[in-house]
């Protein structure tokens, strides 16, 4: 399941880089949660919730329906 989800954050990545942020891809429990720590521009971006609901979840859920979740860690 960690390879899929990794495959889809390369194709996020490439919207992510050209704001100057990135994501990294820490864990995927058994229950279908992906935790990732958001990087550069990203990591402090008052915007980062929506990043991160409305693109990285959507785009992730959209190509793995199995996915349930993806939350942010520091």
């Amino acid at each position: 399941m960690k390879e899929d989800v990794e495959k889809v954050l390369e194709e996020v990545r490439t919207f992510l880089k050209a704001d100057g942020g990135d994501v990294e891809l820490v864990d995927v429990s058994d229950e279908g949660v992906v935790k990732v720590r958001l990087l550069g521009a990203c990591g402090g971006c008052p915007m980062s919730t929506m990043t991160l609901k409305n693109g990285i979840e959507r785009i992730i859920k959209k190509e793995l329906p199995q996915i349930a979740e993806v939350v942010a860690v520091d």
